[in-house]
């Protein structure tokens, strides 16, 4: 600042005392009008490598992610949409502020994904609305930074939030270009079996429910997923008994009775196993609506099956859960005087009353 080189600038005052004390006098070129001041170079710098958000604060949201993925299927939404709501808020906070371009990325990455649990726990409560504008925030914070494996995630649960919406269609265009877009990705399994097979099945397209499954297979054994039963809310890849689910549910929607029983019973025991509850009750309440469809139908059995579910959800009622139970009950009206259709009638509207099964209701209408 005072014309001084850079060496004398950053040498000690023991240094400076010395050389005045010889006599030697430090010689520089005069400074240029467009010199910066090496102190303003080093501070600069520092300032844009500085951040609010060191790699401890990284580590504790990440795992607070995976915390609620990891206990969504015994807690349910109600419970942890809040602490994902706090990691949301926090992620978007620490964005407001100064990080290097590896903290942000990873800051994107995890709003995306807490985004996309909200998204996910929307549908369940059946606020479709909220759940389509989750999913697209999740969608565009991810591809901002190229994070194909959450984008196709978000798009895979948009699709989900459609098809639980009745869109059916637009649930299955949605799953459709997300897997043109990335065809061999292990999301794709997702995109395929629980977005496309789906609502195919609901519009009546035997032979496209038939690829999409038959594709979703294929990619299971490409990427050697697990057998066993995953995460609904998982970001990691569906398993094979998780796809084979979601196909049981597709033949349900086109009245392929026998492809359901042979399906429901290959996974059967690794559903009966598994520590979700609401995946015992859904395939309970698919078979349960296949033995009403096939000639004669089975009506005790499957008014059994369909108790079995309600009260497996218990106080946690879940959307895809309401709609199934109910759907069921309307397939066995044409039996109401029968015993055991007004057992299942009386237990159902005694679980609905729930508050937020009500919601759900409400929601429907």
């Amino acid at each position: 600042m005072l014309g001084r080189p850079v060496s004398e600038l950053f040498s000690t005052a023991h240094d400076r005392d010395e050389e005045s004390s010889t006599g030697q006098q430090a010689t520089s070129a005069p400074p240029r009008e467009d010199d910066e001041n090496p102190l303003d170079i080093v501070t600069r710098a520092r300032q844009l490598t500085a951040s609010n958000a060191d790699d401890a604060t990284l580590v504790f949201l990440d795992s607070s992610l995976k915390g609620v993925a990891s206990r969504y299927e015994q807690d349910g939404p109600y419970v942890l949409r809040p602490q994902a709501r706090q990691v949301r808020q926090l992620a978007h906070t620490l964005l407001d502020g100064r990080q290097p371009p590896r903290a942000r990325r990873e800051l994107f990455r995890l709003a995306a994904r807490a985004s996309g649990l909200l998204g996910y726990m929307a549908v369940n409560t059946g606020d479709f609305a909220l759940s389509e504008a989750y999913c697209t925030e999740a969608r565009d914070l991810s591809r901002e930074i190229g994070d194909l494996d959450t984008d196709l995630w978000a798009c895979g649960t948009l699709s989900f939030s459609l098809y639980y919406a009745g869109r059916y269609d637009e649930a299955d265009a949605c799953a459709a270009a997300a897997v043109e877009r990335a065809p061999r990705h292990a999301q794709s399994i997702r995109l395929l079996a629980n977005g496309r097979a789906r609502a195919l099945g609901k519009t009546g397209d035997r032979r496209a429910v038939e690829q999409a499954v038959g594709q979703a297979l294929r990619l299971s054994d490409l990427h050697e997923v697990p057998v066993g039963l995953t995460s609904c809310i998982s970001f990691e890849p569906y398993g094979q008994a998780r796809t084979l689910a979601n196909a049981v549910t597709s033949h349900v929607a086109l009245r392929n009775t026998a492809q359901v029983l042979r399906d429901a019973e290959h996974i059967d025991d690794l559903v009966e196993h598994s520590a979700s509850s609401w995946s015992r009750s859904l395939v309970r309440l698919d078979v349960a609506t296949t033995l009403l469809q096939q000639r004669g139908g089975d009506v005790d059995h499957a008014m059994t099956l369909g108790r079995e579910a309600l009260r497996l959800c218990g106080d946690t009622p879940i959307n895809s859960v309401y709609q199934r139970s109910r759907d069921l009950r309307e397939q066995a009206e044409p039996w109401r005087d029968h015993p055991a259709v007004r057992d299942y009638g009386d237990e159902f509207r005694t679980w609905s009353s729930q508050p937020a099964a009500l919601a759900m209701a409400s929601s429907a209408s």
